[in-house]
């Protein structure tokens, strides 16, 4: 709903379709050209020439109306709504006096209202639109026209016009890159709007066209550009430039794309070839998908159904009219004619049938749409005025970019994540080291033990340090200064082997700009040690070691790429000695190491086994003497590799594996990319509530892999980690079902070969969200994970091997898919939701993630440090990841909640009142009387009723906020979709029958036998229809009072308030002013205060109220007692711990309370496939080594190339999640098994679960068990005062831990034992308590 209001740059959100079959622009309609273009000719400062192809101008427009179109094209998309239209008719029905017994202000009323909140709604967004709109295509750009440049709004730039770009401007269209201020036509860019990347990149144009830097030769510059035409692939370009007789291939590398940003880089000058919607940045943007919720698709079904009950009833009502004319009403034919043109009674049934239609039509009121649209936008400003989700050092709120789908972020089953600003900052740190054997980095105190972290090195010893740097092991520092030569050397490396550009602003103030985090990491660590490296040239590395200037020789740089995953470098020191230095993935680089590196290796292995436990991304550093005649050889191999024409890649790989071998082993780095707060937290306790997560990143498998053990996604206690690598579709259908083979195999062996048991488990991983009762649930199935590359996915995403992917992956608990392009990430999103019918979520902070952010159900965007264009993709947006279980597990599931009870109570009350004039047709002979007067019918549900079923909506609870996140299974009832469906509809509508039922025939069996204290009877028209009136006003009234949860004083005003309105109005459309002001409207003075004032009438209305509530009281009650809801047991728990106010005394940790009664029933740790180190590999881009050595990106100035828990399922959830999804009978339950990783540590903010004796009963009262359930000792504890046996709140002990935590066995517990319960969560005050 809300749009930013400061928004750096507007881009139209991207999203990359899911279907290319052809090309499509965003505004193909409003271009005018005939046919598809085939092929693009540009004419630089050619005008005239350029407008002949009638190619788009540079302004964009998101927007949907002009002040003239908007009320037409507003008025039609409404009414392409089947309710709008629905009482559109109505209307015009009621307009036909002959069929018409209301009034049609009783409809045009709502109607009007509606549609003008709506309109109000998409006029203030679109005016949002126009507003970023004008503001991108307002600003301004310097274009060279006639010679000289001049300022022109961006969206008056044309295809073919010259610009001028300077250093952190945005680049206004789809440039090719004519000239640069740095040296060779170079210039850097960021593409964060465009992929997500923060690293800079690096673009060059032509070497003929780099002398052009001043304007008067490029006003000369008339060269011809054909092309291909405007696409959406972000990553080629194929064109020619025909200039001076001469012709030029152009490639990706000399364009500037729309949304880059020049960075470091003085100015440049580019040629438009795209403009506007014809930009690659505006080819990838799509339309907005409109989103619905399930609740919205069930509501327009409910709605149909109750439209063909609705003409049930008038058929009915319409076929007894036909009777009653016939055989009745033809008897009164003399004195009481038909109104013409009704002349026979079949017409008269016609007229009754429409009659009747217009009467019953408020069984579904317009109301209610209006009531659903302003209970979505309160639940919107709940979250975005949540100052538990505002971000203090960002000045970031949480922000509800949607109103339409509040409800459905209570029903979320599946999350897919970014990586990289997602999960973690994107700041790498450099953490620990391992040098010839010896680790560094883990601080010991003197007896031995880990001790914490005290106060960071001082490196006052350097002048060069840079002060952000923080390490904690002392040991290292004073390596250094001992003057270890393995130390030095391993320091030497980092500082020599890398592509890592060095900009010194002032003196002593170095500034590295890295293409990798990596890098500047690695190489910050050998600056503050003492190695500083200063600066390069194509053939020279400077480094001052410990304060002694040294320069090397570069001889070589051996590049990185994705298969050789390592780098080196050959240089010579000033003494002449020529030696290699590598850094890589250990795993390749250790097969490289000469034999005696054996004891090393082993001990450097097990350091990397330790740092990789850790979630550290890890590297390993080795280096190789060479003599003069192995470089010389090695050398010309090397220039014969790079001369030739064909396989040069090959070739050149071939030549680095010849000269990487028989190196000696220096030791190993850890590299910490830094997860933002809480993430390992919030991963557990979402696992809790049985939400799926899996990660979707472009990141390489081994860095995605340790952020899952960082995050406690993948745990050591897995059975095993899958990894799916195959390149061809063959194999990775192999890898899938031996995966699939492995569960199998696993699940056996632990069962003791149960052969049915795992039939019915294997088969119901294709139904189920995984094995037995769910993936990951403890039980018998185990935990596994699947880790799948892109190239791999690309074969599992196909159509015939989709299903099988699925299976497995859902079959495990964790999914993490690497290297995966934006494209792959919706279709996995999409799989999901074609298959599993489950809600899902994507998060993600950069414009690589909107298209899964459009693909799911709901869209949340990190506003991080990959610009905005996923914030302005989302329905959601905050800046934390852990800020994401707030808005399920509270925001999203009181939405739910209340949505339900909204949607429960309205249809209820308006059947109860609708359903009256049905019961009222078999007594009127069928004449389309109403009850109620039609004043009362329209007041009805703007008035009387809509404010405190609001009220409601809005404010409801079932339990505290901070119980929501204490009790995380309480969530799972929205994604089973258990508050309303089909089910609960007919419960409603056949509780508001039975109401009507009884409203109607006890006033009239009374009234009909009833009199005044004069004598006078008080069976008339009015006193019954005031009597059923009051009646249903104080039952429904009495009824929401039932159904609220959570009191506030807004509740009271409008329950009591809107009575209090009823009675008021009531009283004065029956008093003598109106009726000597408008007789002809009011004609009935003085009913209400003559039927009010009787005594049998109030006996009347208790008697109808009793009857109709008294049923549902009990049915409540008897429900509670025998199937008791989580929810209600929470409630339970809470009322416990406010009564006992005695502090309990404190649980001995007997031997199945403690870690290992928790760890009895664990799997062992078994070994994992593949590795879990080398974070550098492929963090970093081919081709720098080349660039560097060729000279071509050196220049006097700056260089710029900156870059979970076990689930527990109560028995009543295992039961529902069973049968919906539609498991076997021999399938085992997950819930039989004990509770084996539950990960209190980093969750709990106590010791202990249970209330300590020196706790007080306040402070106790916030514990998940409390002092109530402070001691296990017997089950009764929890019963109620003199109880004798277990029934309505009587509930024992072991029955609640299992409801709650789906505990089995407590009750076998040794007596004062301390068992193990869910973690909780930081205190937090809450209102609702």
């Amino acid at each position: 709903m809300t749009i930013p209001k400061d928004i750096p740059e507007k881009w139209f959100p991207i999203v990359l379709p899911l279907k290319r079959k052809k090309q499509e622009g965003l505004n193909s309609t409003k271009e005018k050209r005939k046919g598809t273009e085939e092929e693009r000719k540009v004419r630089a400062n050619d005008r005239e020439y350029n407008e002949k192809f009638q190619y788009a101008n540079n302004c964009i427009m998101t927007s949907k109306y002009n002040i003239i179109t908007f009320l037409p094209v507003n008025l039609f998309e409404q009414f392409q709504e089947v309710a709008n239209t629905y009482f559109l008719f109505l209307l015009i029905l009621q307009l036909i006096p002959q069929i018409s017994s209301l009034s049609w202000f009783t409809t045009i009323v709502p109607l009007v209202l509606v549609l003008s909140i709506t309109a109000v709604k998409d006029a203030t967004d679109d005016y949002f639109r126009h507003k970023s709109d004008n503001q991108v295509n307002n600003r301004q750009s310097q274009v060279l026209i006639n010679g000289t440049l001049q300022k022109e709004k961006w969206m008056n730039v044309r295809v073919g016009d010259i610009i001028k770009l300077e250093n952190n401007q945005f680049v206004a269209a789809d440039l090719l890159l004519l000239s640069s201020s740095e040296p060779h036509g170079l210039c850097y860019i960021e593409t964060a709007e465009l992929d997500g990347e923060t690293n800079m990149k690096v673009r060059q144009s032509l070497s003929v066209t780099s002398e052009l830097v001043d304007p008067y030769n490029l006003a000369q510059f008339d060269g011809e550009v054909i092309c291909e035409p405007p696409n959406n692939k972000l990553d080629r370009f194929c064109g020619t430039l025909y200039w001076r007789e001469s012709k030029y291939g152009l490639s990706n590398q000399n364009m500037l794309l729309r949304g880059c940003v020049l960075r470091n880089t003085e100015s440049c000058y580019g040629l438009v070839i795209f403009a506007g919607p014809d930009t690659k940045l505006m080819q990838n943007s799509g339309r907005t998908k409109f989103k619905r919720t399930s609740i919205d698709r069930l509501m327009n079904t409910l709605v149909l159904w109750i439209f063909g009950f609705l003409v049930c009833m008038g058929v009915i009502l319409a076929i007894g009219n036909a009777v009653w004319e016939k055989e009745v009403g033809s008897l009164f034919q003399s004195y009481l004619p038909w109104d013409p043109p009704v002349d026979n009674f079949l017409f008269s049934a016609f007229l009754a049938f429409w009659s009747y239609v217009i009467i019953l039509n408020t069984v579904v009121p317009i109301s209610l749409y209006v009531s659903v649209e302003v209970i979505r936008l309160g639940h919107s400003y709940f979250i975005n005025w949540d100052r538990r989700m505002f971000c203090q050092r960002r000045n970031t709120p949480a922000e509800a970019r949607t109103t339409t789908l509040n409800e459905e972020l209570g029903q979320v089953e599946y999350i897919f994540s970014d990586k990289t600003g997602t999960l973690t900052q994107n700041i790498m740190t450099f953490n620990k080291c391992s040098i010839n054997g010896h680790a560094y980095g883990e601080v010991i105190d003197t007896l031995g033990a880990q001790s914490k972290r005290g106060q960071p090195l001082d490196f006052s010893f350097n002048p060069l340090a840079d002060s952000d740097f923080c390490f904690y092991d002392q040991t290292l520092l004073d390596s250094v200064k001992l003057g270890e030569p393995p130390v030095h050397e391993f320091f030497r490396l980092l500082s020599l082997c890398h592509t890592v550009m060095s900009e010194e602003k002032s003196e002593g103030e170095l500034v590295y700009k890295a293409q990798s985090p990596d890098e500047g990491a690695l190489v910050t660590a050998a600056r503050n040690f003492g190695f500083v490296f200063r600066s390069r040239t194509p053939s020279t590395v400077t480094v001052q070691e410990l304060g002694r200037p040294v320069t090397y020789t570069l001889l070589a740089i051996l590049d990185f790429n994705n298969i050789r995953k390592r780098m080196s470098v050959i240089v010579r020191n000033p003494e002449g000695k020529i030696r290699l230095y590598c850094k890589g993935a250990d795993t390749l680089l250790f097969e490289r190491l000469h034999p005696c590196n054996q004891d090393l290796m082993n001990v450097t292995s097990d350091h990397l086994n330790e740092y990789a436990g850790d979630g550290l991304r890890t590297l390993a550093l080795a280096y190789r003497d060479l003599s003069e005649q192995q470089w010389e050889d090695w050398a010309e191999r090397h220039r014969g590799a790079e001369r030739a024409t064909d396989c040069r890649e090959d070739r050149l790989a071939a030549v680095y594996e010849d000269i990487e071998q028989d190196m000696m082993l220096l030791g190993a780095t850890a590299i910490e990319d830094k997860l933002q707060e809480g993430v390992p937290e919030t991963i557990a306790i979402l696992s809790l509530a049985n939400i799926k997560i899996w990660v979707l990143t472009g990141d390489k498998q081994e860095t995605a892999v340790n952020i899952g053990y960082s995050c406690k996604m993948l745990t050591d206690d897995m059975s095993e980690v899958f990894l799916i690598n195959g390149h061809t579709v063959q194999s990775v259908r192999e890898d899938l079902r031996k995966a699939r083979e492995r569960m199998v195999e696993s699940a056996r062996s632990r069962d003791g070969g149960k052969e049915e048991e795992m039939e019915g488990w294997a088969e119901g991983c294709s139904l189920g969200n995984g094995f037995g009762s769910g993936a990951g649930g403890g039980g018998g199935a185990g935990e596994y994970a699947l880790v799948i590359s892109g190239h791999s996915l690309a074969h599992a995403l196909e159509a015939d091997m989709e299903q099988e992917f699925l299976d497995t992956a859902c079959a495990c608990k964790a999914v993490i898919c690497c290297r995966v392009t934006p494209l792959q990430k919706a279709l996995v999103v999409e799989l999901v939701k074609k298959h599993k019918k489950a809600v899902t979520l994507a998060i993600g902070d950069g414009a690589n993630d909107v298209s899964m952010i459009k693909s799911a159900h709901i869209g949340v965007g990190i506003s991080g440090q990959e610009g905005i264009q996923a914030v302005l993709a989302s329905d959601y947006s905050f800046s934390q990841f852990r800020f994401l279980q707030r808005l399920l597990l509270v925001h999203g599931r009181w939405s739910y909640l209340r949505m339900c009870r909204f949607l429960c109570y309205f249809f209820y009350k308006n059947f109860a009142f609708t359903m009256v004039h049905f019961w009222f047709g078999f007594f009127c002979g069928f004449s389309a009387q109403t009850v109620y007067d039609q004043y009362f019918i329209t007041l009805y549900n703007i008035v009387y009723t809509s404010l405190p079923v609001l009220a409601m909506g809005i404010f409801d609870q079932d339990v505290p906020e901070q119980r929501s996140l204490e009790y995380p299974k309480l969530y799972e009832p929205g994604q089973l979709n258990l508050l309303f469906n089909k089910r609960e509809f007919f419960i409603c509508i056949a509780q508001g029958i039975y109401t009507s039922v009884v409203l109607f025939f006890v006033p009239y069996g009374v009234l009909s036998q009833a009199a005044r204290n004069d004598g006078i009877p008080l069976a008339d028209y009015q006193t019954f229809a005031v009597t059923v009136a009051t009646s249903l006003v104080i039952v429904v009234s009495v009824q929401i009072s039932l159904d609220t949860g959570y009191w506030t004083a807004i509740n009271h005003f409008f329950v009591w308030g809107s009575l209090g309105a009823y009675f008021t109005i009531l009283f004065t459309m029956h008093s003598n002013i109106l009726f000597s002001i408008f007789p002809n409207q009011f004609c009935f003075a003085g009913s209400a205060q003559n039927t009010l004032g009787q005594p049998v009438v109030w006996l009347t209305i208790a008697l109808a109220t009793v009857v109709c509530i008294v049923p549902v009281l009990a049915f409540r009650f008897l429900k509670l007692d025998l199937k008791p809801q989580l929810s209600d047991t929470v409630r339970y728990t809470q009322l416990v711990r406010q009564k006992k106010r005695k502090p309990g005394g404190r649980g001995g940790r007997g031997a199945s309370g403690g870690a290992g009664g928790l760890g009895g029933g664990a799997l062992g740790r078994l070994g994992r496939a593949g590795s879990r180190r080398s974070g550098y590999a492929f963090a970093h881009q081919e081709g720098f080594g080349e660039l560097i050595t060729s000279g071509k990106n050196m220049r006097l100035s700056s260089l710029a190339l900156a870059t979970f828990a076990s689930r527990h399922s109560s028995s009543w959830i295992d039961t529902l999640r069973k049968k919906k999804q539609q498991q076997g009978p021999g399938q085992p339950s997950g819930g039989e098994s004990s509770p084996a990783s539950i990960p209190t540590a980093p969750l709990s903010t106590s010791s202990s679960l249970l209330g300590p004796q020196d706790v007080p009963a306040e402070e106790a009262a916030h514990t998940p068990l409390g002092p109530a359930y402070s001691s296990a000792v017997t089950p009764t504890l929890a019963r109620s005062p003199g109880a004798d046996s277990t029934g309505g709140w009587a509930i024992s002990l072991g029955a609640v831990q299992e409801a709650l935590f789906g505990w089995r066995g407590v009750g076998a517990r040794v007596s004062g034992a301390s068992s193990p319960g869910p973690p909780p969560i930081a205190e937090e005050s809450s209102l609702a308590e």
